[in-house]
């Protein structure tokens, strides 16, 4: 079987699988027609035109995470299932977000009886047309956690999408290296599958709106968290790649990856977005009226978990980003396990070098 008949026709190609037909009704064909052209990508410019679709953007009436996800049921054949519709039946928008009640484990894992073991979710009903990896860094956040994946879970199973959330949590008490625990997780979770799409997620982030839709754009990397509640749902400077972003593999590698060396909070995202420039691409970015996050706050680590400044960087990226990131990651893998709603890796990635 080609990747052709594998995928069903892959979206990103602009071609429907053979046979495949989608009759709607308006103005669900209006909605579809938008749904085709986020998973086709494209530059940023395909997303206008959907600005005054209220249906999607009245954040005054929001919905449960898990609204009608149980009419996703096991198909009575696997072998004959279809492929996914073009456009979720269950799509509802603005979603209701609280982070008041810190979700058990056991809870997450009943509301969800469909996620395999390592965070592996593959829709029951339908053959998916995308397959996503969600890449966590992470290091002793545990509320934040619990709370992204109640949420992210379902919100990736309303999209018909397969996943596998990824945490990879960095060992030992050192500075801590988001941009570096990246890097492993790209290569780690490339060895599971051929991802169409690499989603950098910061844990305590969570999507307001279903149709935010954790894809790939076809020629760019994507900024996906363009509008944060915490700076009043805008971007907190022009240049500002962190929070949540999307990238292919091909993007990734293209721009060498993340740099290895930034320990502690905040420069690697301006490194980032200079080497996707270096790299020949640009920065596209989701709409903010679809791209609305809640960000967690805790207290916890705040200066070092959370990447919203724009430091003064001692870091030369035009001369450095061929020759420090993907190929010159070096970790040591203490542990990959698979968790009922994540696979985890604990890696080793050293210590800040002391200054010469």
């Amino acid at each position: 079987m080609n990747e052709q008949e594998r995928s069903g026709g892959r979206l990103g190609s602009g071609q429907p699988p053979e046979g495949f037909t989608v009759r709607l009704t308006e103005p669900a064909a209006g909605r579809a027609i938008f749904i085709l052209i986020l998973y086709r990508g494209g530059p940023s410019n395909v997303f206008r035109g959907f600005l005054d679709s209220h249906q999607v953007l009245d954040y005054s009436k929001t919905h449960d995470v898990y609204t009608n996800l149980s009419l996703f049921t096991q198909a009575p054949n696997e072998e004959t299932m279809p492929y996914c519709s073009a456009q979720s039946p269950i799509f509802v928008g603005p979603l209701t977000i609280t982070f008041r009640v810190l979700p058990s484990e056991r809870m997450i894992i009943k509301k969800n009886p469909f996620v395999q073991a390592g965070g592996l979710y593959r829709p029951p009903h339908c053959l998916a047309r995308y397959r996503s990896a969600i890449l966590v860094a992470y290091r002793n956040q545990e509320k934040y956690l619990r709370h992204l994946l109640y949420y992210i879970h379902p919100f990736l199973q309303r999209q018909q999408l397969s996943y596998s959330i990824y945490l990879i949590q960095q060992v030992g008490n050192g500075t801590f290296n988001r941009a570096k625990l990246l890097n492993v997780g790209v290569r780690e979770a490339m060895k599971d599958e051929d991802w169409d799409c690499l989603l950098l997620h910061d844990v305590n982030l969570v999507p307001e709106n279903d149709y935010n839709l954790y894809v790939c754009d076809e020629y760019y990397p994507k900024h996906m968290s363009s509008a944060m509640d915490k700076f009043q749902y805008t971007l907190p400077y022009k240049s500002f790649f962190g929070g949540v972003s999307a990238l292919t593999p091909e993007h990734y590698m293209k721009m060498n990856g993340f740099p290895n060396t930034y320990w502690g909070g905040g420069g690697e995202n301006d490194d980032i977005a200079t080497r996707i420039q270096l790299a020949g691409m640009k920065i596209v970015r989701t709409p903010p009226h679809l791209g609305r996050y809640k960000v967690m706050d805790y207290n916890e680590e705040t200066k070092t978990q959370e990447p919203w400044r724009s430091p003064t960087s001692r870091h030369n990226t035009r001369k450095t980003w061929k020759d420090d990131g993907m190929n010159s990651l070096e970790f040591k893998l203490l542990s990959r396990t698979k968790h009922p709603l994540y696979t985890n890796i604990t890696v080793d990635i050293g210590y800040v070098p002391p200054f010469s």
